[in-house]
């Protein structure tokens, strides 16, 4: 096995927590890009002679527009049984029983685009000197573009929108998902485990198809026993191992897991458990660098034509760029449900469409007009 066969992810998709609530990388990533935006844009309006108060009334604008938009569209596009079943859990980012804050699970870029176009056309209605729909889309898409790079990047932090396995030298395990299993107090009801740590097993050979042995330790506290860790290990951590996490690990069903347990200088157990993990696409890095790279054309754009901007330019370019990637990714992931498989393309595949076709209509159009 080469140097680079394999990345082995471990990053825990929680900075800290605080009694039920936690603040999360995705989170974090989603309020800097609006932030990062605002200030992006109070630069562009300044520079093209705007009044910078319109940033703020946009930024809310936005906000709303996306959150909704994005929520909405994957309960529509991808749950849509929610709606009846648990008409709650639409917007509530909590769960009752036990309590806990989860935030909204589950949005969709589709839905965030749709979102946006019409609450900009709203904006719109006002009619402001030199701000009509077109202008405000071209203008607001580059933002669009690196608001859309840091939440894929906190997507990579959540292990969520994972790749189709592979055996790439940049292929990456996803192993945050257990740790943060075996840590949650649901199941270590003792509270002793310290740490969960992976490393590579080089002794068997890699089957291929992205499954790589791996070595899982789990580091107990000093008051931990052998009967303890042998009804986590062999419970729970079963449980994840063989069925509930089988996204990111391929482990034959079995009664009792074959692990190892050491209490090296009296500091506490350490059971080594052999798997198997499955290495993936790293697709939310994909698409996080595309993002980056389709904001930095945009951005080269509009500092080179400004206010002399042909209208609907950048908004085509952002369509069929944004879109026409992220069809292509979506051959390299997961379905996000089930009855995708059942379908020529996928829902992301389906969706997208449209939108680059708007973008290439949009972008003939832009030709044969001259900036206003």
């Amino acid at each position: 096995m080469g140097i680079l066969s394999y990345i082995i992810w471990n990053a825990s998709p929680e900075i800290f927590s605080f009694g039920s609530f936690a603040l999360r990388w995705y989170g974090l990533f989603f309020a800097l890009g609006f932030l990062i935006s605002q200030q992006i844009l109070y630069y562009m309006y300044r520079k093209e002679g705007k009044p910078e108060k319109d940033v703020d009334t946009l930024t809310i604008y936005m906000v709303i527009a996306t959150i909704l938009g994005a929520r909405l569209g994957h309960v529509i596009f991808y749950q849509p049984e929610i709606i009846w079943t648990d008409p709650l859990g639409i917007f509530l980012p909590f769960e009752f029983n036990p309590f806990r804050f989860t935030g909204l699970q589950g949005l969709a870029s589709h839905g965030g685009a749709i979102g946006i176009l019409f609450a900009l056309w709203l904006y719109s209605r006002k009619k402001k000197p030199g701000q009509n729909y077109l202008q405000v889309l071209d203008r607001i898409v580059i933002l669009v573009a690196l608001t859309g790079a840091l939440i894929r990047l906190g997507n990579y932090f959540n292990s969520e929108i994972i790749g189709l396995p592979t055996d790439k030298p940049w292929g990456v395990v996803f192993t945050g998902r257990l740790t943060e299993t075996i840590k949650d107090k649901r199941h270590d009801v003792d509270g002793i485990v310290d740490d969960v740590v992976y490393h590579r097993n080089d002794s068997v050979p890699a089957v291929g198809e992205g499954r790589v042995p791996l070595y899982v330790y789990i580091f107990f506290k000093p008051s931990a026993n052998e009967t303890q860790i042998d009804e986590l290990v062999n419970g729970p951590v079963r449980q994840m191992l063989s069925s509930q996490l089988y996204e990111f690990f391929d482990e034959t069903p079995k009664l009792r897991l074959d692990y190892q347990v050491a209490n090296p200088d009296n500091k506490g157990f350490v059971a080594k458990i052999p798997t198997t993990g499955i290495a993936r696409h790293p697709a939310q890095l994909y698409e996080s660098i595309s993002c980056i790279i389709l904001f930095l054309v945009l951005l080269a754009i509009w500092a080179r034509y400004k206010e002399n901007l042909v209208q609907g330019r950048i908004f085509s370019i952002f369509l069929i760029w944004c879109f026409g990637m992220r069809f292509l990714f979506e051959y390299l992931k997961e379905n996000q449900e089930a009855f995708e498989a059942t379908l020529p393309l996928n829902m992301g595949q389906i969706l997208s469409i449209p939108l680059v076709l708007v973008g290439i209509v949009i972008l003939v159009l832009s030709f044969r007009k001259k900036a206003s």
